[in-house]
């Protein structure tokens, strides 16, 4: 079935004029909560009105959200019936009518492929990952037709995994070898991230483009610790050396370590790598891998009101905003900068970097996100 689907592919790649990147900084929003269970009617729209290009959201292979809740029989096949694609039609669709262009993360294992496990542990075999992100381009190839008659967007954008560094994104991160601590998150993440990239390339569908790291911004490097953790730069390194290869785009999320961290400070440890040192990031992936472009697929600042812990001023935030976008556009390796959250989350508990309050109440952010973003 795969052989069929790459020849049919490429055939309608040839009657076709290939796509090309759009030029310049691309600014969006990252938000899968309310991508998935906001209503559509008001967040889309929202979308629309603040010029956002485009929109990530995580495209759950397993857990609760995932596609693959029982294991397919032909994988590689978009129309298997063990596939549900349903939540994920939706968000191309809504997001299509305002003219923005969707940024898939590719996320979280099935059971029945990690063994039992929570959806942040590695698949057992990197094959059935591959097939999964071969259908899932297929799926969104932009030439795809349901049983219903809609004809689905494409998606051209893709990232492999979320936070891999962190525990949120991929356990364990350390494993002690023959008397040693090694990044074990690592060296699961290289074969996610080839596993990803040579199932969408491998679909030769043109304009295709794959980030992997979507590194989180700290790591304690401390294997022993209650919650061990990688800075990004070690985690980087040894995704190098256990083989991570042939992706399009270095993605990182370079959040403030502390309220009175800039854009432009300099974080004090070593192991951080936010939006003022982000050099030091660019130089390492120049040295690893040559000049790929960078993309800041999550970012942003929360306020106070409402976290008096964390957050910063609403006039600081909206000021932050602009000043990074200025930073971003005046650096040619950045290509894509998308802030944390359209709507602060409703619990404290939980983010409150949104550009309007969970109630609705538009921040100065808002006004200065539709600023930076505006035609």
């Amino acid at each position: 079935m795969r052989v069929a689907i790459v020849l049919f592919l490429t055939a309608a790649a040839l009657a076709a004029a290939s796509a090309s990147a759009a030029p310049g900084l691309q600014l969006g929003i990252t938000d899968s909560g309310d991508a998935y269970f906001a209503d559509p009617g008001t967040f889309y729209p929202q979308l629309g009105a603040l010029h956002s290009q485009l929109l990530r959201v995580n495209l759950n292979w397993g857990g609760r959200l995932g596609v693959a809740q029982n294991e397919p029989q032909d994988a590689a096949d978009p129309a298997d019936p063990a596939y549900d694609w349903s939540r994920y039609d939706a968000v191309v669709l809504n997001a299509d009518a305002q003219g923005v262009r969707v940024v898939f993360s590719i996320f979280g294992s099935p059971r029945w492929a990690n063994g039992d496990q929570l959806p942040t542990r590695a698949p057992r075999r990197a094959s059935d990952l591959e097939d999964f992100a071969f259908a899932a381009a297929v799926r969104y190839a932009g030439d795809f037709v349901r049983d219903d008659g809609v004809a689905l967007p494409p998606v051209r954008l893709w990232t492999a995994w979320n936070e891999p560094n962190l525990p949120i994104g991929l356990v364990p991160q350390w494993k002690r070898v023959a008397g040693r601590w090694v990044i074990q998150s690592a060296l699961d993440y290289a074969r996610i991230c080839n596993a990803v990239v040579d199932g969408i390339h491998g679909t030769l569908i043109p304009g295709e483009k794959v980030a992997c790291g979507d590194t989180g911004p700290r790591g304690n490097n401390a294997p022993t610790s209650s919650r061990p953790t990688t800075s990004p730069l070690a985690f980087l390194r040894a995704m190098k050396k256990a083989g991570a290869t042939g992706f399009d785009a270095y993605a990182h999320h370079p959040y403030p370590s502390n309220p009175s961290e800039t854009p432009t400070t300099r974080p004090l440890a070593r192991t951080a790598v936010s939006f003022g040192n982000l050099d030091v990031m660019i130089a390492a992936v120049t040295q690893l891998y040559g000049r790929k472009p960078i993309w800041i697929d999550e970012y942003g600042y929360q306020t106070n009101p409402p976290d008096r812990a964390l957050g910063v001023t609403l006039a600081a935030q909206a000021r932050y905003l602009t000043q990074s976008v200025a930073i971003a556009r005046a650096n040619p390796r950045i290509t894509m900068l998308l802030w944390f959250l359209l709507s602060d989350e409703p619990r404290l508990g939980g983010w409150q970097s949104g550009l309007e309050t969970a109630k609705g109440v538009r921040k100065p952010a808002y006004f200065a996100f539709a600023r930076a973003a505006a035609p």
